[in-house]
Protein backbone atom coordinates (compact mmCIF):
# COMPACT_ATOMS: atom_id res chain seq x y z
CA UNK A 1 0.00 0.00 0.00
CA UNK A 2 1.40 3.40 -0.97
CA UNK A 3 1.71 6.24 1.57
CA UNK A 4 -1.12 8.10 -0.17
CA UNK A 5 -3.40 5.06 0.03
CA UNK A 6 -2.46 4.50 3.68
CA UNK A 7 -3.29 8.11 4.55
CA UNK A 8 -6.67 7.77 2.80
CA UNK A 9 -7.28 4.50 4.63
CA UNK A 10 -6.54 6.02 8.05
CA UNK A 11 -8.31 9.37 7.77
CA UNK A 12 -12.10 9.46 7.65
CA UNK A 13 -13.22 12.39 5.52
CA UNK A 14 -16.25 12.97 7.76
CA UNK A 15 -13.97 13.36 10.80
CA UNK A 16 -11.61 15.64 8.87
CA UNK A 17 -14.28 17.96 7.48
CA UNK A 18 -16.21 18.00 10.78
CA UNK A 19 -13.25 19.73 12.45
CA UNK A 20 -14.21 22.96 10.65
CA UNK A 21 -17.61 22.35 9.04
CA UNK A 22 -20.80 21.48 10.89
CA UNK A 23 -22.23 18.44 9.10
CA UNK A 24 -25.64 16.81 9.28
CA UNK A 25 -26.27 13.23 8.20
CA UNK A 26 -28.80 12.75 5.41
CA UNK A 27 -29.18 9.18 4.18
CA UNK A 28 -25.70 7.76 3.79
CA UNK A 29 -24.07 11.15 3.12
CA UNK A 30 -23.47 14.35 5.12
CA UNK A 31 -24.39 17.93 4.21
CA UNK A 32 -23.39 21.36 5.49
CA UNK A 33 -22.62 24.92 4.48
CA UNK A 34 -19.64 25.24 2.16
CA UNK A 35 -16.55 26.75 3.83
CA UNK A 36 -15.25 28.06 0.48
CA UNK A 37 -18.00 30.48 -0.57
CA UNK A 38 -20.85 32.48 1.00
CA UNK A 39 -23.54 29.90 1.64
CA UNK A 40 -25.94 30.58 4.50
CA UNK A 41 -29.38 29.68 3.12
CA UNK A 42 -29.23 26.21 1.60
CA UNK A 43 -26.56 23.63 2.50
CA UNK A 44 -24.84 22.78 -0.78
CA UNK A 45 -21.73 21.08 0.59
CA UNK A 46 -21.92 17.24 0.56
CA UNK A 47 -19.51 14.67 1.99
CA UNK A 48 -19.66 11.15 0.52
CA UNK A 49 -18.20 8.69 3.08
CA UNK A 50 -18.51 5.73 0.72
CA UNK A 51 -15.99 7.24 -1.71
CA UNK A 52 -14.17 9.40 0.87
CA UNK A 53 -14.85 12.50 -1.26
CA UNK A 54 -16.67 15.85 -1.01
CA UNK A 55 -18.39 18.28 -3.35
CA UNK A 56 -20.07 21.66 -3.20
CA UNK A 57 -22.93 22.02 -5.67
CA UNK A 58 -22.88 25.78 -5.16
CA UNK A 59 -19.30 26.64 -6.17
CA UNK A 60 -18.75 23.35 -8.04
CA UNK A 61 -15.60 22.49 -6.09
CA UNK A 62 -14.83 18.96 -4.91
CA UNK A 63 -12.25 16.24 -4.39
CA UNK A 64 -10.74 13.99 -1.74
CA UNK A 65 -9.16 14.69 1.66
CA UNK A 66 -6.05 16.15 0.03
CA UNK A 67 -8.05 18.55 -2.13
CA UNK A 68 -10.07 19.66 0.91
CA UNK A 69 -6.95 20.56 2.90
CA UNK A 70 -5.33 22.23 -0.12
CA UNK A 71 -8.42 24.38 -0.69
CA UNK A 72 -8.92 25.17 3.00
CA UNK A 73 -5.30 26.06 3.81
CA UNK A 74 -4.15 27.35 0.41
CA UNK A 75 -1.45 24.68 0.26
CA UNK A 76 -0.02 22.69 -2.62
CA UNK A 77 -0.38 18.91 -2.82
CA UNK A 78 2.99 18.22 -1.17
CA UNK A 79 2.10 20.37 1.86
CA UNK A 80 -1.31 18.70 2.18
CA UNK A 81 0.29 15.24 2.04
CA UNK A 82 2.81 16.17 4.73
CA UNK A 83 0.09 17.57 7.01
CA UNK A 84 -2.26 14.61 6.60
CA UNK A 85 0.56 12.09 6.91
CA UNK A 86 1.49 13.56 10.29
CA UNK A 87 -2.17 13.54 11.32
CA UNK A 88 -2.54 9.90 10.28
CA UNK A 89 0.76 8.77 11.77
CA UNK A 90 2.15 7.75 8.37
CA UNK A 91 5.90 8.14 7.83
CA UNK A 92 6.64 9.60 4.39
CA UNK A 93 9.66 8.24 2.58
CA UNK A 94 10.66 8.01 -1.05
CA UNK A 95 10.23 4.40 -2.19
CA UNK A 96 13.60 2.74 -2.45
CA UNK A 97 14.57 0.33 -5.20
CA UNK A 98 14.03 -2.48 -2.67
CA UNK A 99 10.52 -1.25 -1.83
CA UNK A 100 9.57 -0.99 -5.50
CA UNK A 101 10.88 -4.51 -6.00
CA UNK A 102 8.88 -5.67 -2.96
CA UNK A 103 5.67 -4.15 -4.33
CA UNK A 104 6.22 -5.86 -7.66
CA UNK A 105 6.80 -9.14 -5.80
CA UNK A 106 3.54 -8.68 -3.86
CA UNK A 107 1.64 -8.12 -7.11
CA UNK A 108 3.14 -11.33 -8.52
CA UNK A 109 2.22 -13.28 -5.37
CA UNK A 110 -1.36 -11.95 -5.51
CA UNK A 111 -1.60 -13.31 -9.04
CA UNK A 112 -0.49 -16.70 -7.71
CA UNK A 113 -3.01 -16.53 -4.87
CA UNK A 114 -5.80 -15.58 -7.30
CA UNK A 115 -4.94 -18.70 -9.30
CA UNK A 116 -4.97 -20.71 -6.06
CA UNK A 117 -8.54 -19.49 -5.39
CA UNK A 118 -9.57 -20.91 -8.79
CA UNK A 119 -7.62 -24.13 -8.11
CA UNK A 120 -9.31 -24.80 -4.75
CA UNK A 121 -12.76 -23.74 -6.00
CA UNK A 122 -12.47 -26.17 -8.92
CA UNK A 123 -11.76 -29.08 -6.57
CA UNK A 124 -14.78 -28.14 -4.42
CA UNK A 125 -17.27 -27.81 -7.27
CA UNK A 126 -15.91 -29.97 -10.11
CA UNK A 127 -13.74 -32.74 -8.63
CA UNK A 128 -15.55 -35.83 -7.26
CA UNK A 129 -12.93 -35.91 -4.47
CA UNK A 130 -14.36 -32.64 -3.18
CA UNK A 131 -17.99 -33.74 -3.26
CA UNK A 132 -18.19 -34.51 0.45
CA UNK A 133 -16.79 -31.05 1.23
CA UNK A 134 -19.48 -29.51 -0.98
CA UNK A 135 -22.13 -31.64 0.74
CA UNK A 136 -20.84 -30.43 4.12
CA UNK A 137 -21.41 -26.81 3.05
CA UNK A 138 -24.88 -27.66 1.75
CA UNK A 139 -25.71 -29.32 5.07
CA UNK A 140 -24.59 -26.12 6.80
CA UNK A 141 -27.25 -24.35 4.73
CA UNK A 142 -25.10 -22.62 2.11
CA UNK A 143 -26.46 -22.21 -1.40
CA UNK A 144 -24.33 -22.66 -4.52
CA UNK A 145 -24.49 -18.96 -5.37
CA UNK A 146 -23.20 -18.12 -1.87
CA UNK A 147 -20.35 -20.61 -2.25
CA UNK A 148 -19.55 -18.94 -5.57
CA UNK A 149 -19.71 -15.37 -4.27
CA UNK A 150 -17.30 -16.14 -1.42
CA UNK A 151 -15.08 -18.24 -3.77
CA UNK A 152 -15.00 -21.12 -1.29
CA UNK A 153 -12.77 -24.07 -2.14
CA UNK A 154 -11.42 -27.45 -1.10
CA UNK A 155 -7.79 -28.50 -0.60
CA UNK A 156 -7.33 -32.14 -1.63
CA UNK A 157 -6.22 -34.72 0.92
CA UNK A 158 -2.78 -34.76 -0.69
CA UNK A 159 0.76 -33.77 0.27
CA UNK A 160 1.67 -32.41 -3.17
CA UNK A 161 -1.44 -31.67 -5.31
CA UNK A 162 -0.96 -27.90 -4.98
CA UNK A 163 2.81 -28.13 -5.52
CA UNK A 164 2.50 -30.23 -8.68
CA UNK A 165 -0.24 -28.00 -10.14
CA UNK A 166 1.66 -24.74 -9.78
CA UNK A 167 5.10 -26.11 -10.66
CA UNK A 168 3.49 -27.29 -13.92
CA UNK A 169 2.25 -23.71 -14.45
CA UNK A 170 5.79 -22.34 -14.18
CA UNK A 171 5.89 -21.21 -10.54
CA UNK A 172 8.82 -22.09 -8.29
CA UNK A 173 8.97 -23.62 -4.82
CA UNK A 174 10.15 -20.23 -3.53
CA UNK A 175 7.02 -18.64 -5.04
CA UNK A 176 4.82 -21.17 -3.23
CA UNK A 177 6.70 -20.58 0.04
CA UNK A 178 6.32 -16.80 -0.23
CA UNK A 179 2.60 -17.16 -0.97
CA UNK A 180 2.14 -19.40 2.10
CA UNK A 181 0.86 -22.35 0.07
CA UNK A 182 3.52 -24.83 1.19
CA UNK A 183 5.34 -25.70 4.42
CA UNK A 184 8.98 -26.76 4.78
CA UNK A 185 9.63 -30.22 6.16
CA UNK A 186 11.30 -30.36 9.56
CA UNK A 187 14.72 -32.03 9.83
CA UNK A 188 14.83 -32.79 6.11
CA UNK A 189 14.78 -31.04 2.77
CA UNK A 190 11.66 -30.41 0.78
CA UNK A 191 8.18 -28.97 1.19
CA UNK A 192 4.58 -30.19 1.29
CA UNK A 193 1.15 -28.64 0.72
CA UNK A 194 0.23 -26.46 3.70
CA UNK A 195 -3.51 -27.03 3.25
CA UNK A 196 -4.76 -30.63 3.02
CA UNK A 197 -8.33 -31.97 3.30
CA UNK A 198 -9.62 -28.55 4.32
CA UNK A 199 -12.36 -26.15 3.32
CA UNK A 200 -10.68 -23.07 1.90
CA UNK A 201 -11.83 -19.52 2.68
CA UNK A 202 -10.03 -16.89 0.55
CA UNK A 203 -9.26 -13.77 2.57
CA UNK A 204 -9.24 -10.33 0.95
CA UNK A 205 -8.22 -6.91 2.21
CA UNK A 206 -10.79 -4.10 2.35
CA UNK A 207 -10.02 -3.11 -1.25
CA UNK A 208 -10.77 -6.62 -2.49
CA UNK A 209 -7.19 -7.80 -3.06
CA UNK A 210 -6.38 -11.40 -2.11
CA UNK A 211 -4.00 -11.70 0.84
CA UNK A 212 -4.23 -15.33 1.96
CA UNK A 213 -6.47 -18.17 3.10
CA UNK A 214 -8.25 -19.50 6.13
CA UNK A 215 -8.79 -23.28 6.14
CA UNK A 216 -11.07 -25.53 8.21
CA UNK A 217 -10.18 -29.19 8.64
CA UNK A 218 -12.77 -31.77 7.56
CA UNK A 219 -11.09 -34.48 9.63
CA UNK A 220 -12.87 -34.85 13.02
CA UNK A 221 -9.46 -35.55 14.55
CA UNK A 222 -7.71 -32.82 12.56
CA UNK A 223 -5.53 -30.33 14.42
CA UNK A 224 -5.70 -27.39 14.29
CA UNK A 225 -9.35 -26.97 13.45
CA UNK A 226 -8.56 -23.72 11.62
CA UNK A 227 -5.29 -22.97 9.85
CA UNK A 228 -4.43 -19.64 8.24
CA UNK A 229 -1.81 -18.48 5.79
CA UNK A 230 1.40 -17.61 7.66
CA UNK A 231 1.93 -14.03 8.79
CA UNK A 232 3.78 -12.07 6.10
CA UNK A 233 4.04 -8.67 4.47
CA UNK A 234 1.08 -9.72 2.32
CA UNK A 235 -1.07 -11.39 5.00
CA UNK A 236 -1.57 -9.71 8.38
CA UNK A 237 -4.47 -11.29 10.26
CA UNK A 238 -4.56 -8.50 12.85
CA UNK A 239 -5.21 -5.88 10.16
CA UNK A 240 -7.81 -7.85 8.22
CA UNK A 241 -11.55 -8.32 8.72
CA UNK A 242 -13.07 -11.26 6.89
CA UNK A 243 -15.88 -10.19 4.55
CA UNK A 244 -15.21 -6.44 4.80
CA UNK A 245 -14.66 -6.03 1.05
CA UNK A 246 -18.19 -7.40 0.49
CA UNK A 247 -19.77 -5.71 3.54
CA UNK A 248 -18.51 -2.13 3.14
CA UNK A 249 -21.38 -0.87 1.03
CA UNK A 250 -24.06 -2.34 3.30
CA UNK A 251 -22.30 -1.09 6.46
CA UNK A 252 -22.46 2.41 5.01
CA UNK A 253 -26.08 2.03 3.92
CA UNK A 254 -27.27 0.69 7.29
CA UNK A 255 -24.81 2.78 9.30
CA UNK A 256 -24.18 -0.34 11.37
CA UNK A 257 -21.74 -3.26 11.50
CA UNK A 258 -22.26 -6.69 13.05
CA UNK A 259 -19.09 -8.43 14.28
CA UNK A 260 -19.13 -12.22 14.57
CA UNK A 261 -16.39 -14.76 15.29
CA UNK A 262 -15.99 -17.06 12.31
CA UNK A 263 -16.00 -17.46 8.55
CA UNK A 264 -19.21 -19.50 8.46
CA UNK A 265 -20.99 -16.93 10.63
CA UNK A 266 -20.15 -14.16 8.14
CA UNK A 267 -21.17 -16.24 5.13
CA UNK A 268 -24.40 -17.49 6.70
CA UNK A 269 -25.49 -14.01 7.76
CA UNK A 270 -24.64 -12.51 4.36
CA UNK A 271 -26.73 -15.21 2.69
CA UNK A 272 -29.66 -14.39 5.02
CA UNK A 273 -29.53 -10.71 4.08
CA UNK A 274 -27.34 -9.37 6.90
CA UNK A 275 -24.60 -8.19 4.57
CA UNK A 276 -23.16 -5.70 7.04
CA UNK A 277 -21.37 -8.55 8.88
CA UNK A 278 -17.61 -9.06 9.31
CA UNK A 279 -15.31 -11.20 11.43
CA UNK A 280 -11.84 -10.89 13.00
CA UNK A 281 -11.55 -14.62 12.18
CA UNK A 282 -11.71 -16.09 15.65
CA UNK A 283 -9.16 -13.77 17.24
CA UNK A 284 -9.58 -10.72 19.46
CA UNK A 285 -10.45 -7.46 17.75
CA UNK A 286 -7.48 -5.20 17.11
CA UNK A 287 -7.08 -1.44 17.00
CA UNK A 288 -6.32 -1.60 13.26
CA UNK A 289 -9.57 -3.48 12.61
CA UNK A 290 -11.65 -1.02 14.64
CA UNK A 291 -10.02 1.90 12.86
CA UNK A 292 -11.15 0.46 9.52
CA UNK A 293 -14.70 0.09 10.80
CA UNK A 294 -14.74 3.58 12.27
CA UNK A 295 -14.48 5.03 8.77
CA UNK A 296 -17.70 3.25 7.85
CA UNK A 297 -19.88 3.50 10.97
CA UNK A 298 -19.90 4.26 14.69
CA UNK A 299 -22.71 1.76 15.38
CA UNK A 300 -21.19 -1.59 16.35
CA UNK A 301 -23.00 -4.80 17.31
CA UNK A 302 -21.02 -7.67 18.82
CA UNK A 303 -22.61 -11.06 18.09
CA UNK A 304 -20.02 -13.49 19.42
CA UNK A 305 -20.70 -17.17 20.07
CA UNK A 306 -22.72 -17.97 23.19
CA UNK A 307 -19.93 -19.75 25.05
CA UNK A 308 -17.14 -18.80 27.45
CA UNK A 309 -14.73 -17.94 24.63
CA UNK A 310 -17.40 -15.79 22.98
CA UNK A 311 -18.06 -13.94 26.23
CA UNK A 312 -14.34 -13.23 26.64
CA UNK A 313 -14.16 -12.01 23.04
CA UNK A 314 -17.14 -9.71 23.66
CA UNK A 315 -15.55 -8.18 26.75
CA UNK A 316 -12.23 -7.67 24.95
CA UNK A 317 -14.06 -6.08 22.03
CA UNK A 318 -15.92 -3.65 24.29
CA UNK A 319 -12.76 -2.68 26.16
CA UNK A 320 -10.81 -2.11 22.95
CA UNK A 321 -13.63 -0.02 21.49
CA UNK A 322 -13.63 2.16 24.61
CA UNK A 323 -9.89 2.66 24.25
CA UNK A 324 -9.81 3.20 20.48
CA UNK A 325 -12.89 5.26 19.62
CA UNK A 326 -13.23 8.96 20.43
CA UNK A 327 -14.67 10.26 23.69
CA UNK A 328 -16.27 13.56 24.63
CA UNK A 329 -16.98 15.18 27.99
CA UNK A 330 -20.48 16.33 28.91
CA UNK A 331 -21.77 18.18 31.96
CA UNK A 332 -24.61 16.31 33.66
CA UNK A 333 -26.57 16.58 36.89
CA UNK A 334 -26.19 13.75 39.38
CA UNK A 335 -28.95 12.40 41.67
CA UNK A 336 -28.38 15.25 44.15
CA UNK A 337 -28.65 17.92 41.47
CA UNK A 338 -24.90 18.64 41.47
CA UNK A 339 -22.99 19.19 38.22
CA UNK A 340 -20.31 16.72 37.20
CA UNK A 341 -18.49 15.72 34.03
CA UNK A 342 -19.26 12.44 32.32
CA UNK A 343 -17.19 10.86 29.57
CA UNK A 344 -19.26 9.56 26.69
CA UNK A 345 -18.05 7.29 23.90
CA UNK A 346 -18.77 8.71 20.44
CA UNK A 347 -20.13 5.38 19.27
CA UNK A 348 -23.12 3.12 19.79
CA UNK A 349 -21.92 -0.26 21.11
CA UNK A 350 -24.37 -3.13 21.53
CA UNK A 351 -24.18 -6.83 22.33
CA UNK A 352 -26.54 -9.40 20.84
CA UNK A 353 -27.57 -12.12 23.27
CA UNK A 354 -27.56 -15.46 21.44
CA UNK A 355 -29.19 -18.77 22.46
CA UNK A 356 -26.65 -20.87 24.31
CA UNK A 357 -24.89 -23.53 22.25
CA UNK A 358 -25.74 -22.02 18.87
CA UNK A 359 -23.59 -19.96 16.52
CA UNK A 360 -24.98 -17.00 14.56
CA UNK A 361 -25.04 -18.90 11.24
CA UNK A 362 -27.08 -21.72 12.85
CA UNK A 363 -29.54 -19.27 14.40
CA UNK A 364 -30.07 -17.30 11.19
CA UNK A 365 -30.61 -20.52 9.24
CA UNK A 366 -33.50 -21.45 11.57
CA UNK A 367 -35.03 -17.99 11.75
CA UNK A 368 -33.48 -14.96 10.01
Amino acid sequence: MSAIDEIKDRIDIVDLVSETVRLRRTGKNYIGFCPFHDNTRTPAFVVFPETNTWRCFGCNEGGDIFRFVMKKEGWDFKQAVQFLAQKAGVVLTQPTAEEKERDEEYDRLRTLLDEAVIFYHHHLTQNPAGLYALEYLHKRGLKDETIQSFSLGYALDSWNACINHFIAKGYTIDDLKSAGLVTERQNEEGVYDRFRNRLMFPIYDNSGKITGFGARTLDPEGIPKYLNSPQSGLFDKGKTLYGLHLAKKEIRAKDQVVIVEGYMDVIGLHQAGFQNTVSPMGTALTEDQLRQLKRLTRRIILAMDADAAGERATIRGLELARQTLEHQQEMVFDARGLLRYEVRLQADLRVTTLPEGKDPDEIVLENP
